[in-house]
């Protein structure tokens, strides 16, 4: 492969800005920099995300940051990341937070380096495990698990409690994944707290992102005590994982789920398979990916609808046209809550839960036909940026407008300016088990409650990676009560029909290997 003989011989570790962007002196960088520290002086660690926004609106599409001897370059103009994404010239790059995910992750899908065999050797066992049939295979799992989610809501109505958003959506979609994809069943809507792979997995998380706010010589002595709780973090991880394997194993397989595919299913070509190793760290990698953007997703979007009644009351029209009496949707049906779908895009163009991607040159070109890179120089696209460009947006474009993604506006619109699950063919590759999840959940919320916001809540993002927001709690009404509205959606799950899966409306991502969708 291209990727192969481009990575190979580059050198290891850390490349500088400096190193690779040889008119670096034009790219603008934040004032009053301080020598060996850099641009230190009022920087956030706590958001370096929003942080680098700020920057980014002041200085320009493309800016630079410097921390303790290490030079980055930013990018957020719609044609300077509009040409990052030409396949032929650029590629994943694997830097910074996503580098520092490695000693759990490994060469998993998400952590892989472009040269390791095993991306490709995954990508192209699990890729089936995300088509449209196997979609609808999962499809009343997910069901079930959202009537989980409805009955621990109607219980907090009926306490007279809000409901944590952020935490209930956690709990959602990591037994969505767990279940349809590895037959586990983590028992999140019957504990208190959280499950400790969620705890560790929000630790790693947090560690990974804090390792870039320390020089790297001296994080040893400054995170000692944090390292040996990632430490013990990731051994939590490990052993659930390896539990949840030497189960399938005992039983004797399950029903093609994605754990069977890792497990069982030889390369097409090869005939190779997973490694013992590789399939500890693809699970990881699932089960933490697979369900922490999308339970960002679904959190920003809720929050949007609380806010905007006149918008919820729009989408819960379209909810109630579409599925009628029908008292679990049926795999085809959700994809046509077309309105639904628009305000989970344009929740994910204001906050995509998944940051920033880098790209790195794949040889010597200029970027943009103006600033000239070096094989191996890399830039980090803040996409919540990017979403955000005037240029593409207009002046409004921190105002919440699902209309936005209207298919004569997306058409309009130039390629490569909406970005939520990446770009190319390192993109997520589970982009439309996500979607189509949260426009169920979404649904079902709307079809079944009126969300109240809390007047004095101010939207705070916390970061850890991954963008969340901090402290959202909602009051629910229940909505009066029809047969398609009734509870227990948990149970109906099993009657759910399955038909075709519809076709790819215009915002919904095409896959970029095959430039089609699902």
């Amino acid at each position: 492969m291209a990727e192969t003989t481009t990575q190979a011989t580059l050198p290891k570790g850390f490349r500088g800005a400096e190193q690779s962007w040889p008119e670096l002196h034009r790219i603008p960088h934040p004032p009053r920099r301080v020598p060996l520290l850099g641009d230190v002086l009022g920087a956030d660690r706590r958001a370096p995300v929003q942080d680098s926004m700020r920057y980014g609106r002041q200085l320009g599409p493309i800016f630079r940051r410097k921390a303790f001897g290490k030079e980055f370059v930013f990018v957020w103009g719609a044609r300077l990341a509009a040409d990052l994404a030409d396949e032929s010239r650029f590629a994943k790059h694997v830097g910074l937070g996503v580098a520092n995910l490695r000693p759990v992750a490994g060469d998993g899908l998400f952590t892989a380096y472009n040269h390791e065999p095993n991306w490709q050797l995954a990508h192209d066992v699990l890729a089936p495990g995300f088509s449209r049939e196997a979609m609808e295979a999962y499809h009343p799992m997910m069901v079930a698990v959202a009537g989980s989610l409805t009955d621990h809501w109607d219980r907090e109505l009926a306490a007279g409690r809000a409901v944590d958003v952020p935490g209930d959506m956690t709990r959602l979609t990591l037994e969505t994944i767990a279940r349809t994809g590895f037959g586990h069943d983590f028992g999140s809507f019957e504990r208190d707290r959280p499950h400790p792979f969620v705890t560790a997995m929000i630790g790693t998380l947090s560690y990974a992102q804090r390792l870039n706010t320390v020089p790297s010589p001296l994080a040893p002595l400054l995170l000692r005590d944090a390292s040996r709780r990632n430490e013990a973090d990731i051994a939590l991880l490990n052993r659930t994982v390896d539990d949840l394997v030497r189960a399938r194993r005992a039983s004797g397989g399950g029903d093609g789920d994605l754990l069977d595919r890792m497990l069982e299913t030889s390369h097409p070509e090869t005939g190779e398979r997973l490694s013992a190793r590789n399939v500890r760290r693809q699970v990881i990698t699932f089960l933490v990916a697979g369900h922490e953007t999308t339970s960002g997703a679904l959190s920003f979007a809720l929050h949007y609808l609380s806010r905007h009644p006149e918008i919820a009351a729009r989408a819960r029209a379209e909810v109630d046209s579409v599925w009628g009496d029908t008292r679990a949707p049926g795999y085809d049906q959700v994809a046509k809550l077309r309105y639904v779908r628009r305000v989970l895009d344009e929740a994910l163009r204001l906050w995509p839960t998944a940051p920033a991607f880098a790209r790195e040159a794949r040889e010597d070109t200029v970027l943009a036909d103006d600033h000239p890179v070096r094989r191996g120089g890399w830039a980090l696209v803040l996409t919540a940026l990017l979403h955000r460009d005037p240029e593409v947006w207009g002046g409004d474009a921190e105002r919440f407008d699902p209309d936005r993604f209207d298919p004569k506006a997306v058409r309009s619109r130039a390629p490569h300016t909406f970005k939520p699950f990446g770009t190319g063919a390192r993109a997520c590759i589970g982009r439309q088990f996500a979607l189509h999840e949260a426009t169920l959940v979404l649904g079902l919320l709307l079809r079944r409650y009126d969300l109240r916001a809390d007047p004095g809540y101010r939207l705070r993002v916390t970061e850890r990676l991954t963008l969340m927001p901090e402290g959202l709690r909602l009051r629910l009404e229940r909505r009066g009560v029809t047969s398609g509205a009734a509870g227990g959606t948990s149970g109906a799950a099993s009657g759910t029909h399955r038909v075709g899966g519809g076709d790819v409306t215009p915002s919904e991502p095409r896959c970029p290997v095959h430039r089609a969708g699902e």
